[in-house]
């Protein structure tokens, strides 16, 4: 054989047993909720071999405690370095550490719940505080939790093309799932520098009912870092969801605790492909995070700024509520505008006391999308891309059912 047919042959070999291990590791919605479930044993109802994080303590558990973790992040460590499926299932509880996840196997992060629809009901918190406004160490290490292959690639950096990653640096969890999870960074309740509380890079990562809490850059997705979110919630004030990669966000709601910078703020990269590397959010809610501070922020609010001057962002059929600014998207600063022909801030089909056509063509930033325009972009598969390659429709790693 060739050596370019045996290329082709590897290449399309190691795809299938992709896709064959992600079939493999996927969680039906009723094997799931079942895990989710409070039973007298907890891990009554999970998968085989299933860890279970129990915050009183093994010795108190009703389970083989060769599985049973005092703290997540423990439980993380204990796992294989290698392709395995693996499932952890956390009790109810606080837990003031940081979650590190660097294994390339499947791995599903479930909270024990009685409503696994509500996320009101979630009775899991990860807690952790850190920022940079005083330091000199990179944004990554201030996250509550981060999935990346390794430290380099997790890395924001700074200038217009960030952390310099090595062109070998492999994908690492290929199929991250977290459930009816809380991610807080608590350092301050105000914007005092980047305090992540979600660090995704170089991983294909789903979030369900979980919610994501901080002031300033809460979120975000890094360089071939693919996230997608559903029914979730996410809090901030300035730029809360940043970064190189790809993020799509739906039927989940965007909380302002208040007005800086702007919702979005990404930085588009160059590539010898196509990419859509950008923040989609879709058929979801952007609106003030209480009534006290909706009464303070009444058009101040932006629905992002260019990191550089290909940023792209869309906001898709979303209500706006009147937090946001009438020409919806803002330049990066009155002296460093950062907008040019590449920039691509966009809206389509948004509505609500937020949604201004004069203001948005009077801005003359942000652009309104026809429905031709949103086609190219109007669902998960048309923008998350196959690793290190402009092929889109890289969705087999998101929960279709949940």
């Amino acid at each position: 054989m060739a050596s370019g047919s045996r290329s082709a042959f590897s290449f399309y070999f190691l795809s299938i047993l992709s896709i064959f291990a992600t079939l493999s590791s996927t969680l039906s919605t009723e094997q799931r909720h079942a895990c989710q479930s409070p039973t007298p044993n907890p891990l009554t109802g999970c998968p085989p071999n299933t860890l279970l994080v129990d915050p009183s303590s093994a010795s108190n558990s009703t389970t083989n405690s060769t599985n049973v973790f005092t703290t997540i992040q423990s439980a993380i460590l204990s796992l294989p370095h290698d392709n395995s499926t693996s499932t952890i299932l956390i009790l109810p509880g606080l837990y003031p550490e940081q979650l590190n996840i660097t294994r390339p196997g499947p791995l599903t992060l479930l909270s024990q719940t009685a409503s696994p629809l509500s996320l009101s009901s979630n009775a899991v918190e990860i807690l952790f505080r850190s920022a940079t406004n005083t330091s000199s160490f990179d944004n990554a290490f201030t996250s509550v939790l981060t999935v990346a292959p390794t430290l380099n690639s997790s890395l924001t950096g700074s200038g217009p093309t960030g952390n310099p990653v090595p062109a070998d640096t492999p994908l690492g969890n290929s199929n991250f799932r977290a459930y009816n999870l809380n991610f807080t960074n608590g350092f301050a309740d105000y914007s005092a520098g980047p305090s992540l509380a979600l660090s995704v890079s170089y991983a294909q990562t789903s979030f369900y009912g979980c919610a994501f809490k901080s002031y300033q850059d809460t979120v975000y997705i890094g360089k071939w870092g693919s996230a997608y979110m559903r029914a979730c919630e996410v809090s901030g004030q300035t730029d809360f969801l940043y970064g190189f990669g790809t993020l799509w966000i739906e039927d989940s709601s965007l909380l302002l605790r208040s007005c800086g910078g702007g919702i979005t703020a990404w930085k588009g990269t160059n590539t010898t492909y196509a990419n859509k590397f950008g923040a989609y959010i879709h058929a979801s809610a952007v609106r003030a995070a209480n009534s006290s501070i909706a009464e303070q922020i009444v058009g101040k609010c932006a629905l992002g700024r260019p990191w550089n001057a290909q940023h792209r962002s869309i906001f898709a059929e979303n209500y706006l509520d009147a937090s946001i600014i009438p020409s919806g998207y803002i330049d990066w600063s009155a002296t460093d505008p950062r907008v040019s022909n590449w920039t691509f801030m966009a809206e389509y089909g948004d509505f609500g006391p937020g949604w201004n056509l004069t203001g948005r063509v009077e801005g003359n930033v942000t652009r309104v999308l026809n429905e031709s325009q949103w086609e190219a972009y109007s669902s998960p598969a048309k923008v998350f891309q196959y690793f290190m390659s402009g092929e889109m429709g890289n969705v087999g790693w998101i929960d279709p059912d949940a």
